[in-house]
């Protein structure tokens, strides 16, 4: 099973009501979640963990998991509230505010980790969960005890507004990129980690230093390039659609990516540090085709095998 840890919450959307006012109705979804609803859509053995909430909103979100074959083994439930991001839109870009104090998600400490995983096979970490405390530490802790036996893909995406103390969070990213195996990162994640004026191709090397395999850079509508540590490159275009909104897109490659490497058997430690370019090439290629699928339809709603 491919285990997905971080956070899952509300995205509360913007619509017009009858009355021609604006509200907000309640979505679910959250990076991480949004990742293992579309590795369970895609018909791939995924699990979350993450903190969920007893109220209402929480219980949406374990609906939602159930509906789309997600494992839920690894929920830890509390009577704490539920993150709620409120989400704007304007052309097709989300922007957020975030109600995340004590919630659900935010307040797991190291302690609430397993101390097993036996059916694990993979890691997935990234989103908010890897900047906002305690949970940061959680999730840290939770790599350093099986990280060493699994294979590992991380996306930081970076939301430099939720970090407030930067020494301790690039310190807590640093170690985490140097267990992972895969890095998936945006072309702005990338600049904020390596700071500098020098160009993406010089920054790359750098991060494939630091321990991964596979260094994947997403550059939005130009298209996603992935590296492996010999130096060989290969770059995919995005699939021409009609974009009705970003909601989603990233957290979606990722998982075709994921279920694309797992399909293949690649998705082990051991295979991703041998891993050849058109195995590369292929997982890209399925992460751009069910994040096209996202991007043209409303809000975080990934794509079902039978769409592809």
């Amino acid at each position: 099973m491919i285990l997905c840890c971080g956070e899952a919450l509300i995205d509360m959307i913007a619509e017009p009501t009858v009355s021609g006012a604006q509200g907000f109705v309640p979505h679910s979804g959250g990076a991480i979640f949004n990742t293992a609803v579309a590795l369970g859509r895609l018909g791939a053995s995924a699990g979350l963990l993450t903190g969920l909430s007893s109220d209402m909103f929480g219980q949406q979100l374990a609906n939602a998991l159930q509906a789309s074959h997600v494992d839920a083994s690894h929920v830890i439930r509390s009577n704490r509230p539920t993150t709620l991001a409120f989400v704007q839109l304007k052309d097709g870009h989300a922007t957020y505010s975030f109600v995340d104090e004590n919630t659900a998600g935010r307040m797991l400490t190291p302690e609430d980790m397993p101390k097993q995983l036996p059916a694990v096979s993979a890691l997935y970490f990234g989103g908010i969960s890897l900047a906002c405390e305690p949970c940061a530490d959680a999730y840290a802790a939770l790599l350093d005890r099986h990280g060493p036996d699994r294979a590992v893909m991380l996306d930081p995406n970076i939301r430099p507004d939720f970090i407030k103390d930067q020494t301790r969070y690039r310190t807590r990213l640093n170690r985490m990129i140097a267990r992972a195996d895969i890095i998936k990162v945006s072309d702005e994640d990338l600049d904020w980690i390596i700071p500098g004026p020098e160009p993406l191709e010089q920054k790359v090397p750098l991060l494939l230093q630091a321990g991964p395999a596979v260094v994947i850079v997403t550059r939005g509508g130009d298209g996603a390039s992935g590296y492996l540590a010999n130096g060989s490159e290969t770059s995919v275009p995005v699939k021409p659609v009609e974009v009705v909104d970003t909601v989603g897109a990233g957290d979606t490659f990722n998982a075709g990516v994921l279920a694309e490497l797992d399909r293949a058997g690649q998705l082990t430690k051991a295979n991703l540090h041998n891993l050849g370019l058109d195995q590369l090439r292929s997982a890209l290629a399925k992460g751009a085709e069910v994040a096209a699928i996202t991007v043209s339809r409303a809000g975080a709603n990934p794509p079902w095998a039978h769409e592809l």
